[in-house]
């Protein structure tokens, strides 16, 4: 499994596609919370907070973490090369989790520059050091569980073709409707009565939970049950070999 994380982690940067993903990431943040007189903005909110970044990081995430899974498994499948995985000694759970593992890292590693913006506003604040660390932790801890998500549906979007194009669509719109899709049903006028269960089925209700500082055991397990069940659908569709 490790093995497979790493030659998969290795591949986004030999085929520069890791370099690509992380200056996107960074890029589109730098123009939106520095640059742009947008809600996003750091400095125009008036607080030491990086509200900004955990309010955009999901959309961004919603596009780029279906371009870094998109060709895992379907890019497999066409080239023929899953067959050869087939022959080492590894079961799908292996081939699965190790690609999802190797996708993660790349996430952390987007992740890591944007540690300058926390240091940037703790020196910025008034005074000093005027940071909720709290709050901070625990938007990061959320959008690690919310980018684990985004990449087990992008693993089984990646799963259910060989088009590579057909995978990334398709996982962000599954990343789109499990994000507020939920919600958009729980506005319904028919459903009103049952709002709240809808409403905690979608990925934002819980996020949004984490990123307040408090760390609920509901909202973690949601996230880990989550991509348990899209990385088991995607190992079901690997075992069926009906490709």
């Amino acid at each position: 499994m490790l093995a497979i994380a790493k030659k998969e982690f290795n591949a986004f940067f030999q085929s520069s596609t890791g370099v690509l993903i992380i200056c996107t990431y960074l890029g589109l943040n730098g123009i939106f919370l520095w640059l742009l007189d947008v809600p996003f903005n750091l400095i125009e909110s008036g607080y030491a907070q990086l509200d900004g970044l955990f309010m955009l990081s999901p959309w961004v995430f919603m596009f780029l973490i279906p371009a870094i899974g998109m060709k895992m498994i379907s890019e497999e499948k066409r080239s023929g090369t899953i067959e050869w995985l087939f022959t080492k000694p590894v079961t799908e759970w292996q081939i699965i989790l190790g690609k999802w593992i190797a996708g993660m890292l790349l996430v952390v590693f987007a992740l890591i520059p944007t540690f300058i913006y926390a240091i940037t506003l703790y020196n910025l604040g008034n005074p000093i050091g005027n940071l909720d660390f709290g709050s901070l932790a625990g938007s990061y801890i959320g959008l690690l569980l919310l980018a684990s998500g985004y990449l087990a549906i992008s693993l089984f979007a990646s799963s259910i073709t060989e088009n590579s194009i057909v995978s990334f669509v398709t996982g962000v719109l599954f990343c789109l409707f499990f994000y507020i899709g939920f919600e958009q049903i729980a506005n319904l006028n028919a459903l009103k009565f049952s709002a709240l269960f809808w409403m905690k089925l979608g990925m934002n209700e819980h996020y949004t939970s984490i990123s307040r500082g408090v760390l609920d055991f509901r909202d973690v397990v949601y996230f880990i049950a989550l991509s348990y069940a899209f990385l088991s659908a995607s190992k079901t569709i690997l075992k069926s070999r009906n490709w």
